[in-house]
């Protein structure tokens, strides 16, 4: 099985990144911002006509940041946000092939780029270093014209050619803002994403962001979904009489309650919410209210992954769950144990008995049992390895985590998809999907708890660990006796040593490049589907559940401002 990203590594050097005053600092206020300029555009859709000009954007933004109750100092990123939710619609509306992808030389790797360029700027010869390439070939496979440049003057004289009809562009926006006139006076759809950092040499950009925007369609049903609000939904099944209802009712014994009181505990219901997401991509009218029979599928879900950490816990030895103790300890193991074994047989329970017909609920076993069993082999993997500890490899590592954490995404997907009635088809590329997805997702754990110091985490409690094969790898002479000497023991002397010997290796770093990596290649997995609302939706569930934090924008902007000089950078876009 070949690896992704094992071998060959995209690497853009590591620079400083000096966070923008001009936007909110962190991502929950970002978010928040995002949310207030939607809800504030669609209350006065009818009045925000556009093309909006330069002043319209700086009152709107202005009221948005009184509304927000942010800093005025924010008021150009909230007219960013304003002007790409304005547009959003027509964008969407538009046909690829009459869309123009713009993208910034800076985002190559300069030092090692091979590309030439010519008057219309650079000519990307595929050589993977860096994010041009991929944004390339996919906006280019959806029929966009796409340009590697900068520059008003271009952007100017596509328009004129007629054939252009809308614009994504992804720069700094002081070149974002010199476009903006030129859209404006046209009367072109034009949505802007800011570049990740305040350079203008080896930029990255917010990859979810683009992706979201270059697929936008009005055939995708789902593009108007709420998913924050489907989020909420879901955690709303989990409350205690919601929970009984979809039960059948209260808790029949004192097992009973100890299971359900597991079962509301603290999570991020990642696996019921994907479950309701998968339902509602195969719906005709994705905002028509969720039937009983998914919200009792999704909590199966939650039954099946709720019951796999109860064992799990017992088997890996933790004592913290959720920052509170683990039901073994707080209960002992054999209450834990058939508390355990009880929600596995409410999942299929709940699968067995919901309102589909004979055909569909054997397929939802089906499809619980398999994923059932996979999950079972990979736990089995890491438990063969702790009664006989020997060193791992990372590629060893990787295909625990695609037995181990995959199988719970595969069947939460898979088992919405089929109670919708999804062609049997597509559980292929579901199945694809998240393999990728569960991968990277482990890994983004492996990431957390290495700086986690309040939990118990691979590299304390030596369990197979991303972070530690890699750095085992890649480290020499001393360093990679004491590493190798913690995996044959099962025992690390020195926690803290340890853990510092793995950061020092460049390690973490390595992981978040599989990240990238691995999310990558679940989104490779969706041109094969040929419905635009589950492609959009499963699109944007990657963007859901993997952040990207903004962490500035570009220093010709920055300096032009410190120094009075900005024009109004809510225009870009």
């Amino acid at each position: 099985m070949k690896l992704p990203g094992l071998d060959v590594m995209r690497m853009v050097p590591e620079r400083s990144r000096v966070p923008q005053a001009n936007i909110p600092q962190t991502l929950a206020e970002r978010e928040r911002l995002r949310a207030i300029v939607a809800r504030y555009v669609a209350e006065r859709r009818e009045r925000l006509v556009p093309p909006l000009v330069l002043e319209e954007l700086r009152t709107h933004a202005d009221r948005v940041a009184t509304v927000a109750g942010i800093d005025p100092g924010y008021r150009d990123y909230a007219g960013v946000l304003l002007n790409n939710e304005v547009w959003r619609e027509a964008l969407a509306a538009i046909p690829y092939d009459r869309r123009l992808l713009l993208l910034p030389k800076c985002l190559r790797v300069e030092d090692k780029c091979p590309a030439p360029f010519d008057e219309f700027g650079l000519l990307c010869k595929q050589c993977g270093l860096c994010t041009i390439q991929d944004l390339q070939n996919e906006a280019e496979r959806l029929g966009y014209a796409v340009l590697v440049a900068e520059g008003s003057a271009i952007v100017m004289s596509l328009i004129q050619t007629g054939k252009i009809d809308a614009i994504v562009g992804v720069s700094c926006l002081s070149v974002l803002e010199r476009a903006f006139p030129y859209m404006e006076a046209a009367a072109v759809p034009g949505v802007a994403i800011p570049l990740l950092q305040d350079d203008c040499k080896d930029t990255t950009v917010d990859l979810d962001w683009v992706w979201d925007v270059i697929h936008a369609s009005s055939d995708d049903r789902t593009r108007r979904l709420d998913l924050d609000g489907l989020r909420c939904e879901v955690e709303g099944w989990f409350e205690p009489a919601t929970l009984d209802r979809l039960l059948g009712g209260p808790p029949s014994g004192p097992a009973d309650r100890v299971a359900r009181a597991w079962l509301t505990r603290a999570g991020k219901r990642w696996r019921p919410f994907l479950a309701a997401c998968a339902f509602k991509a195969w719906q005709d009218d994705p905002s028509a209210p969720l039937p009983d029979a998914i919200k009792r599928v999704a909590v199966a879900v939650e039954c099946f992954h709720k019951a796999s950490l109860v064992h799990d816990d017992i088997e890996d030895g933790d004592a913290t769950r959720y920052g509170e103790q683990a039901l073994h300890v707080e209960h002992g193991v054999p209450v834990a144990l058939n508390a355990g074994d009880l929600l596995i047989g409410e999942g299929y329970r709940l699968l067995a008995e919901c309102d589909a017909p004979p055909a569909v609920r054997a397929a939802l076993v089906r499809i619980a049992a398999e994923g059932h069993r996979q999950l079972c082999l990979g736990q089995g993997a890491e438990l063969d390895w702790a009664h006989h500890p020997r060193v791992l490899g990372a590629a060893e590592v990787l295909e625990i985590f695609r037995r181990k954490t995959s199988p719970a995404f595969e069947v939460a997907l898979r088992l919405g998809a089929a109670l919708a009635g999804a062609p049997d088809d597509v559980h292929e590329t579901l199945t694809r999907y998240s393999d990728a997805l569960g991968v990277a997702y482990q890994i983004r754990d492996d990431i957390e708890d290495l700086d986690a110091a309040d939990a118990p985490n691979g590299v304390q409690a030596m369990r197979p660990s991303l972070p530690l094969a890699l750095a085992c790898e890649r480290a020499t002479g001393t360093a990679k006796a004491r590493l190798q000497q913690a995996w044959l023991t099962g025992h690390p002397a020195d926690v803290e040593t340890l853990r510092r010997l793995v950061l020092e290796s460049g390690a973490a770093d390595r992981c978040r490049m599989l990240v990238e990596l691995y999310k990558e290649q679940a989104i490779q997995t969706l041109p094969e589907l040929q419905n635009a609302s589950v492609k959009g939706l499963l699109r944007r569930v990657v963007g859901k559940i993997f952040r990207v934090e903004i962490q500035g924008w570009c220093s010709e902007f920055e300096a032009r401002n410190a120094a009075g000089g900005a024009v109004g950078a809510a225009a870009a876009g």
